[in-house]
């Protein structure tokens, strides 16, 4: 069985709150579930205490017995300094500007360059 740990959606229309959840990996995200590790309140200040709670020592067995988190989760576990942090690339490929867009950057850079070269 593998064992992922995830967040499950709960609270009403556009005021979500999450459960943190050990979970087989192929049951529904709302469905049926082993434990329930924690919480997560997106509603609240970053900075609040309540945001993400976390029953640590039980993180801790299910990670032992092999449970694998999902990204979302991971960052709140390596918040909590029970999991190392995940390394993130600063920006992707995909969202850097295109071929025409990079000249009209340097053209204009030059342009910069040359205007300042005069005075």
């Amino acid at each position: 069985m593998a064992l992922k740990i995830r967040l499950t959606r709960g609270g009403a229309k556009k005021r979500p709150f999450y459960s943190i959840i050990i979970t087989d990996s192929r049951n529904p995200r709302d469905g049926r579930f082993i434990e329930k590790v924690g919480t997560y309140n997106p509603m609240l200040a970053k900075e609040h205490p309540d945001r993400v709670t976390l029953k640590a020592d039980r993180i801790q067995h299910w990670l032992s017995v092999g449970a694998q988190p999902t990204e979302r989760v991971t960052l709140f576990l390596a918040r909590a300094e029970l999991v190392p942090a995940p390394v993130r690339a600063v920006t992707p490929k995909k969202s850097a500007p295109k071929a025409k867009a990079q000249e009209r950057l340097k053209a204009a850079e030059a342009a910069a360059a040359k205007v300042a070269a005069e005075a």
